[in-house]
């Protein structure tokens, strides 16, 4: 008897451990092979969800876009925090992070007709998805101490709520569903406001934008960049392929590559501060910046399949400007997060008036809908014409710790 409990106590201390406590944060941990795979799953959920907008670019496919979207990502983040906060390497953190890619991948079969024929399973799958980190999240409060139990009580609440919530809505209709569901994504931006209230007020929540949280939403945004390329490659193969219609989803293909230089060159791989409710800003400034870009793919597909029309649809000029624009306004939310831009406001400062007058003249391309190459070009000059002023900034900074981060 006492060799069976030796043998079930090497397992349970090599193999399934349990999570790691609130506070016992890894500050320069690297993101584990597990964690990419984990995000490999959300390409195809993403891509899902991007290929029915290019199907139905329109206002209401806009909006269905954002509400589906909206939930795949708070999916994404609280799998991502958890393990970020609570993870370990051995086998009960694996199991349960294989568990989830399941469900997800599940969820992908159900994401391309979420807002009609397949709401109901999508509901139910999702509730599934949520129901596991709910018990995640309870394993943590089990062990919590008496500094963190209050808030953990209230967040465990919240996913709670958000089981039942989601998990009722399979039996509505598809537009109450649908409405249900954006008051969800609201819900959540909210309930993350207020905890940072209480971590303001001077609740410690336990959060910590480390090394590997901060590469995590980097990863996430090359993940949703990758569509644009997707949206390119279909336009393409979808059409006649005409020198034209190839030049066009080219130089689509660079609004993409401009995106990168500029989030990763002053956003990405650099920490938010966490006062004043920063950190909570930062994430979900997160959440309209992958949108948009995920939005651009969308749109790219209609853009190349009518590369010989005179002047781009209507519907796809607005969502491809409008998706620029948003992505563009968004920027500027996460930027006034960032340690560095208290530490470089001669840098940050002018970047952000800079990216609010591109986005104004992003719509105004969007407006005047030249030819599909030409409504491309625009786009892409002024995402690079930001990238360069900003460029022009950081050289002529005095400060002897900037770096040109091109040159980094």
């Amino acid at each position: 008897m006492s060799s069976r409990a030796s043998t079930f106590s090497l397992f349970r201390r090599y193999f399934w451990m349990p999570p790691r406590a609130h506070g016992d944060v890894i500050e320069d941990r690297s993101v584990s092979f597990l964690e990419l795979f984990y995000d490999l799953v959300y390409v195809v959920v993403i891509a899902r969800v991007a290929h029915t907008l290019a199907e139905h670019v329109s206002w209401r496919g806009a909006a269905e876009f954002a509400v589906i979207f909206g939930l795949v990502w708070i999916a994404w983040v609280n799998g991502t925090m958890y393990h970020d906060l609570h993870g370990r390497q051995d086998g009960r953190t694996r199991t349960f992070v294989f568990v989830q890619m399941a469900l997800l991948a599940l969820l992908a079969v159900f994401a391309g007709e979420a807002t009609g024929a397949d709401g109901a399973p999508f509901a139910l799958t999702y509730a599934a998805f949520l129901l596991v980190l709910t018990w995640l999240w309870y394993s943590v409060r089990r062990q919590d101490s008496d500094e963190y139990s209050s808030i953990t009580g209230m967040y465990l609440a919240g996913m709670g709520i958000s089981v039942v919530v989601v998990g009722a809505s399979a039996a509505m209709p598809d537009d109450a569903r649908l409405a249900v569901w954006a008051l969800f994504v609201i819900g959540w931006i909210v309930g993350f406001i207020a905890l940072e209230r209480f971590q303001i007020a001077g609740t410690d929540l336990g959060i910590t934008p480390t090394d590997s949280l901060v590469e995590r939403f980097g990863l996430f945004t090359i993940i949703v960049l990758g569509e644009v390329v997707v949206g390119v490659v279909e336009g393409i193969s979808e059409g006649e392929r005409t020198a034209l219609v190839i030049a066009t989803g080219m130089i689509g293909l660079m609004i993409g590559f401009a995106f990168w230089w500029t989030y990763f060159d002053f956003v990405g791989d650099r920490r938010p501060r966490t006062d004043g409710g920063r950190l909570t800003y930062w994430m979900f400034g997160h959440l309209p910046v992958t949108m948009s870009i995920a939005a651009t793919g969308a749109a790219m597909v209609s853009l190349v399949e009518h590369a010989a029309d005179d002047r781009a649809p209507t519907a796809t000029a607005w969502l491809l400007s409008g998706a620029v624009a948003l992505g563009l306004v968004s920027l500027i939310m996460i930027i006034r997060t960032l340690a560095d831009y208290v530490r470089f406001p001669d840098v940050y400062q002018p970047l952000s008036w800079a990216l609010t007058l591109a986005a104004l003249a992003s719509l105004l391309a969007g407006a005047l809908r030249p030819a599909p190459w030409l409504l491309a070009l625009l786009l892409y000059a002024v995402l690079s014409l930001v990238w360069l002023f900003a460029i022009g900034l950081w050289v002529k900074t005095s400060d002897p710790d900037a770096q040109v981060p091109a040159t980094d």
